[in-house]
């Protein structure tokens, strides 16, 4: 995919992602569940496009676990009286793992290399 077209389908992912949380934050829970599907998947898929930048995978995939937390929550505070925030949690935190990795082991080494 060529990168003007990888744009387009990361600012498309964006939609999907506002209209997600939109959702949930008018309290539609089917559309919110749906949104869940294309908003996780291209997240993975534009994870996996990257996978060739170091800096740009772990940063894609921070966001794949940002959007699973932040699904989980949603799920969480539709269906199951906000009990599921713990999980969401783990999701979150291995996000800021995936980050603090990259910023505090990776780039470092890679500037050493330079």
């Amino acid at each position: 995919m060529a990168i003007k077209n990888l744009r387009a389908y990361e600012n498309l992912h964006i939609v999907f992602w506002l209209v997600k949380d939109a959702c949930w934050v008018m309290d539609f829970k089917i559309p919110g569940l749906i949104m869940i599907f294309p908003t996780v998947l291209v997240a993975i898929h534009i994870s996996w496009l990257h996978r060739k930048s170091i800096a740009e995978l772990y940063h894609n995939l921070a966001i794949v676990c940002w959007i699973s937390a932040n699904s989980i929550w949603m799920i969480g505070e539709f269906f199951f009286d906000d009990t599921l925030r713990p999980i969401s949690i783990v999701f979150f935190s291995l996000g800021i793992l995936l980050v603090a990795i990259f910023y505090l082991y990776i780039q470092p080494r890679q500037k050493k290399l330079d």
